[in-house]
């Protein structure tokens, strides 16, 4: 029962981080639109039907049902038609209709309706979102992913500086027993297993190493990088053990180990092969201890995270096709591939429940998840598309760098780019969305991706 409630405990977390963060997403873009005068109807938590909703001057403020994100309802999103354009958009099909919505939608945006009385009054046309200067609109549309930088780092700072990361010591956490190739199909020792030097040498669990072959041992990364460069050589190794130092002596074996990437994947070759590669093998690990970082590992920490969104962003469609075959073939999930928001409440279920760690390191656990998901979501806000915010901050510039072209070239204002003509786009991008959207939370469900 307990560990029940540990897990309904976790994914109540993550649920309200998430809101939490979506909600800071929209602040990031209501504050600097209030603050250029632009006229705010809506700020809402979720999408469909509205659950709660409270009216503070012009803004009505809510929660809707469905938490897959948020938004605020700006007037003037959209310019308004220009002359003759209503005639010919009626002409010209079904998806051109959006458009002609979008621009009825944008010009209704500009009456504002006593709910009381019922009564319109005509807005500025001045406090319109598409009247604003370039930088300004691109300022409100960024504004949200900045929001979501900001928690990302605010929580990378409590989660390094504050708890610490988990890392590989200078002392000895594991001795194999006997040495096995990676490519080996035995996981366990046989009678014909070669002993490992590291055990025959006499090293052990929880002895300290201070140097190798009179190299002082700073970082196990370097202890590694001595072994695997010492195949068939005498090396000498001094451990502290007890309170005592102790000198031993170890032949690292000439074996095949795997190679891993930066991201800590085994690399593959252009067949798709495992990349495996001859080196000295002693056969021991090292034991991990929980170190504080300092301020400084903060933005590069949350650097990476960024390189690591984008890069599974540009490999979306592939990474979808891994998915799909996954949860509807034989197939097993990428544990770094997309996951919905039902797969990360799984993960957070699995973290609070999981009575095999310390309670301070499931914090940690569901303080890195949050701050991951703030940088996915302002990675992915960031893509040139529309409904993205990256598609509005596009097409802000777009207009920037065609005004100053014509004014370059001494020809007429062409006026504001009229983002209202891409709206058949936007509705493909975001049935793409909602597509991809039930095919994760589909692959959660039949096929999670588990910690455990």
């Amino acid at each position: 029962m307990e560990t029940v409630l540990l897990y309904i405990l976790g994914v109540v977390v993550i649920v309200v981080g998430i809101a939490v963060s979506i909600g800071l997403h929209e602040v990031g873009h209501l504050v600097p639109a209030k603050l250029f005068g632009v006229r705010v109807s809506q700020y809402m938590i979720g999408f469909g039907p509205t659950l709660f909703s409270r009216r503070r001057g012009e803004t009505e403020y809510g929660l809707k049902a469905i938490p897959l994100g948020g938004y605020i309802s700006m007037a003037g999103m959209f310019p308004p038609a220009k002359e003759g354009e209503k005639a010919r958009t009626a002409t010209t099909g079904v998806m051109q209709s959006l458009v002609q919505d979008a621009r009825t939608s944008s010009a209704d945006a500009m009456v504002a309706t006593d709910e009381a009385t019922g009564a319109q009054t005509l807005i500025d046309e001045k406090r319109a979102f598409y009247r604003l200067p370039v930088h300004k609109r691109v300022i409100i549309m960024l504004g949200g992913p900045f929001m979501n930088l900001v928690i990302a780092v605010v929580l990378y700072a409590v989660l390094l500086c504050g708890f610490g990361l988990a890392q590989s010591s200078t002392t000895v956490g594991s001795v194999s027993k006997c040495v096995l190739p990676a490519t080996s199909q035995q996981q366990e020792c046989g009678t014909n297993s070669s002993p490992a030097p590291g055990l025959a040498a006499g090293l052990k669990p929880g002895d300290r190493i201070i140097s190798m072959n009179s190299r002082p041992i700073t970082s196990w990364a370097q202890a590694t990088g001595i072994i695997r460069s010492s195949a068939s050589k005498d090396l000498t190794i001094v451990v502290e053990r007890d309170g005592s130092e102790l000198t031993l002596t170890a032949s690292p074996l000439l074996t095949e180990r795997y190679v891993y990437d930066a991201q800590g994947a085994v690399s593959k070759d252009d067949s798709g092969a495992s990349v495996t590669e001859q080196v000295g093998f002693l056969g021991i690990g090292s034991a991990t201890e929980v170190v504080q970082q300092p301020i400084t590992a903060v933005l590069p920490a949350v650097g990476d995270n960024i390189s690591r969104v984008a890069h599974l962003i540009l490999n979306l469609p592939q990474r979808m096709i891994d998915v799909v075959n996954a949860a509807f073939g034989p197939d097993e999930r990428d544990p770094n591939g997309p996951i919905s928001v039902v797969g990360v409440g799984r993960l957070a279920g699995e973290i609070t429940s999981l009575n095999t760690i310390p309670i301070i390191e499931r914090a940690s656990a569901l303080v890195g998840l949050v701050a991951s998901l703030n940088v996915a979501l302002m990675v992915f806000n960031l893509v040139p598309l529309m409904p993205l915010d990256g598609g509005h901050v596009a097409g802000a510039l777009f207009e920037g760098i065609r005004r100053f072209l014509a004014k370059l070239f001494g020809r007429k204002d062409p006026g504001p780019v009229d983002t209202a003509k891409i709206i058949p786009l936007t509705f493909v991008v975001a049935s793409l969305l909602i597509v991809m959207s039930a095919i994760l939370i589909y692959a959660d469900i039949v096929k999670p991706i588990s910690i455990l």
